[in-house]
């Protein structure tokens, strides 16, 4: 038996896809160029070399990803964000246009500095990070509000405080469901955005760092927030989360496995996607493990995104 015989309803993704219902999500947050180094095995510790045997500059960051991710389903998306106006800048631009991200709200400041990542991603498709996340402006005075109103949900990761809060205000004061990409942030972070979120989805080191663990009784704790949902992946465990004061869980779908890179943003654009649309909370955290699922099979961070059909057939035919 398929795992999707036991998630409910997902016509509406199937009428997404055929653009018998619209759909629209805003994603805001962090937008970073990456550049990724693949490698045999990754750094032991202390000073070495270790040669390289692919690399390349992608795109990245969290809501970046996610809004792509979205893009690539195949649903009308827009990006908001900050960048400087610089080298990394334009080409994060031009790869969000490529994709057919909306980036009228992507602002490139002129004394800004764009973000810049470096990734080594080892053969068995595991990756170390390390970030820059650029200087510019926390001021979000200059977000059009009044578009929130066309969107189905809005999706925000934890990196522009300012950002994610008025939008998040926004679309509750529309009704529209707001989705946190809880990743590593520091706790006053979360304490400000947690009232404000309607399904919070945190990684498991994000989750250790502000509850005290990642445990699934770590879940009913955070709920003292007001989220609805508060959710952890996983990864190949799959993804647990507490809501109506019950616990449950998904697991994850088994895939051979290229690269983890971007696999968590991606399941977080899916799961804005698929709460926008109507879906309830185990439909959409099963399609967003199989969009995720199927991205781990390609390397790179927004390779392999399949859209949405791709996915359901996944889903019906994926022990």
């Amino acid at each position: 038996m398929s795992l999707a015989a036991n998630i409910g309803d997902l016509s509406a993704l199937a009428d997404v896809a055929s653009k018998a219902r619209p759909a629209h999500v805003i994603c805001l947050g962090l937008s970073a160029l990456d550049q990724v180094w693949r490698v045999d095995r990754p750094f032991a510790g202390g000073s070495e070399k270790i040669k390289a045997a692919e690399y390349g500059t992608l795109g990245g960051g969290m809501a970046a990803n996610a809004s792509v991710a979205v893009a690539k389903l195949g649903v009308s998306v827009a990006f908001w964000g900050r960048a400087g106006n610089d080298a990394a800048g334009h080409e994060m631009r031009s790869a969000f246009m490529a994709e057919g991200v909306d980036v009228e709200n992507f602002r490139l400041f002129p004394d800004g500095r764009s973000s810049v990542s470096g990734v080594i991603v080892d053969s068995s498709g595991e990756r170390q990070i390390v970030n820059f996340r650029g200087l510019y402006p926390e001021a979000a005075d200059w977000l059009p509000l009044k578009s929130v109103a066309r969107a189905s949900s809005v999706l925000a990761d934890p990196r522009w405080v300012e950002g994610a809060a008025t939008l998040f205000r926004e679309a509750r004061a529309r009704g529209i469901p707001t989705v946190l990409d809880g990743d590593m942030a520091d706790a006053e972070v979360f304490e400000r955005l947690l009232p404000l979120t309607d399904h919070a989805i945190f990684s498991e080191p994000a989750l250790t760092s502000f509850a005290g663990s990642a445990r699934d009784d770590s879940l009913a704790a955070v709920a003292r927030f007001g989220c609805g949902v508060i959710a952890v992946t996983r990864g190949e465990g799959g993804v647990s989360w507490y809501e109506n004061g019950q616990l449950h869980q998904q697991t994850a779908y088994a895939v051979e496995v290229v690269d983890t890179t971007g696999a968590g943003d991606v399941f977080h654009g899916a799961y804005a996607l698929a709460i926008g649309v109507g879906l309830d909370v185990r439909a959409a955290m099963a399609f967003s493990a199989a969009t995720a699922a199927m991205k781990c099979r390609h390397p790179g961070g927004r390779n392999g995104i399949p859209d949405i059909n791709d996915c359901l057939a996944f889903m019906r035919t994926t022990p």
